[in-house]
């Protein structure tokens, strides 16, 4: 382990902080009345009538806040690389918020939600707002989501899988434009509502992802029904956190799997595995709030699937983990809090050339020649092309050795397996954070090649076919940085 753990620092506790909320409307594109404490989310965010007291003994403060996201609108079904329009619902969306804070005035910000990806375009408007809004700094916000392919689109995240019509894109432009607000509004709900809790993880385990590189679809059932192991690469913990207020009832259980939410491919809203799973939670657990990051899944997926029936077995599987891993010890963490963040450029083996493009627009593959075309009208109005991509990478820990490393995109399961034996059991390795880039290989899947590894980036309209092969080197290189920063003494 490249750092050691110092002793607990002690802190100043700044108590008694408030936030000043006025009510006004939401935009209509989603359900109106679906936020919860609603009337108290909207207006300026100045801090007053705050007090500081010397507290002996830090104290974690957390809250929640949670509103549906389903569209009320014909947004079509994000992925699979087709037009798919909505046919009904099966349950609600959600988008989920957990504030953590030793200080009011310095929270971390934790959103999941039942996206399929949520694009740059969108997450840096929800940052800025944060900013200007509320005072919450880039570093301090995780912005997750699920992956769930029975989700709405959003923004440009994978703009050419989609036919182009015009009546589509303005009502994605809508929802998402409503988005946006609705989650500053979520976020500012959580921090009226900071007040003193504790934390504790713990962690189980549940079998459903298997490892879509090295074992065909197709042979799953087979290989079950003979107990033939899968083979591959696999993480199947299941970490939990709880946080918990008096009188001894969780608050929120926040809890990971690494695994595609794949299970469904019809046209009905679904949070697929994950959400059945966290309705199972809240159902045994009245009152708190159940929220699901997927780790490192962008290799494994629930297998075999497409049927509901299979979709509410792995719910129920991942739910029975949590459940079980919460009858287990747990280990409280320490109120201390400390986070890290940087983006780095994620070069690209070769941007991709006029000439290129130009024998791409006819593609018998309807995304690529799409991604061609649009590329090659972009270098007919002057632009240019970057030779590299903005990655996002944040670490937080909680307590004296909690690690929560945040990464963009779809992370395959080799960075979960790689951080959790550089930093020990206690680090979350949430990918699906911030920005849906593209699938992010390890150098052995990428000298591997094949979907998750090969020359894919069209699908995502990155100018190029493939990432430099030296990727999963600058990341372990720029998160040690990180993860020596928040344990440097001060």
């Amino acid at each position: 382990m490249p750092f050691q753990t110092p002793s607990p620092s002690r802190r100043k506790f700044l108590a008694n902080s408030a936030l000043l909320a006025n009510s006004a409307l939401l935009a209509s594109a989603f359900t109106g009345n679906s936020c919860i404490g609603i009337n108290r989310l909207l207006g300026s965010c100045v801090e007053t009538g705050r007090s500081t007291t010397a507290q002996e003994v830090p104290q974690w403060l957390a809250s929640v806040a949670k509103c549906v996201v389903t569209p009320q609108t014909n947004v079509w079904l994000a992925g699979y690389g087709s037009k798919r329009s909505p046919d009904g619902k099966i349950h609600d969306l959600w988008l989920k918020v957990l504030a953590l804070a030793i200080e009011p005035s310095a929270p971390l910000i934790l959103i999941t939600s039942d996206f399929q990806g949520v694009p740059k375009s969108m997450s840096d408007r929800v940052f800025a707002r944060l900013q200007s809004d509320l005072h919450i700094a880039r570093s301090q916000v995780m912005f997750t989501f699920s992956h769930n392919h029975c989700g709405p689109r959003l923004g440009d995240d994978l703009i050419d899988y989609y036919p182009f019509e015009a009546e589509q894109e303005s009502l994605v432009e809508s929802y998402t434009d409503a988005m946006v607000e609705l989650t500053i509004q979520t976020v500012r709900q959580a921090l009226l509502d900071l007040a003193p809790a504790s934390l504790a993880t713990t962690k189980g385990q549940t079998h459903f992802a298997v490892n879509r590189r090295n074992n065909p679809e197709a042979e799953v059932p087979r290989m079950l029904a003979q107990s033939e192991p899968f083979r591959g690469p696999v993480d199947h913990d299941v970490p939990v956190l709880i946080v918990t207020r008096e009188p001894d009832e969780p608050l929120a259980i926040l809890f990971g799997y690494a695994c595609h939410p794949t299970t469904l491919s019809f046209n009905t809203w679904c949070g697929d595995y994950p959400g059945f799973a966290q309705q199972e939670i809240e159902q045994q657990f009245p009152g708190a709030t159940a929220m699901f990051v997927n780790t490192c899944g962008g290799d494994q997926n629930p297998l075999p699937r497409r049927s509901l029936e299979l979709c509410r077995k792995y719910g129920r599987m991942l739910s029975d983990a949590v459940v079980a891993a919460m009858q287990l010890p747990r280990t409280p963490l320490a109120a201390e809090l400390h986070h890290a963040f940087t983006m780095i450029d994620l070069p690209y083996l070769e941007v991709v050339s006029r000439q290129q493009l130009q024998s791409l627009a006819s593609d018998n593959n309807a995304i690529r020649a799409r991604w061609a075309s649009r590329l090659l009208k972009r270098l007919d109005d002057g632009q240019t092309f970057e030779a590299s991509y903005p990655y996002p990478l944040h670490v937080w820990r909680l307590g004296t050795d909690t690690l929560f490393i945040g990464m963009g995109a779809e992370t395959v399961v080799d960075y979960a397996l790689h951080f959790k034996k550089i930093y020990g059991t206690q680090t979350w390795v949430c990918g699906y954070t911030d920005d849906m880039i593209s699938y992010i290989p390890s150098r052995r899947v990428w000298e591997e090649g094949g979907y998750e590894g090969g020359a894919n980036l069209f699908e995502y309209g990155r100018p190029a076919l493939r990432w430099s092969g030296n990727i999963e080197q600058q990341i372990h290189a720029s998160v040690d940085l990180l993860v020596n920063k928040i344990y440097t003494p001060k």
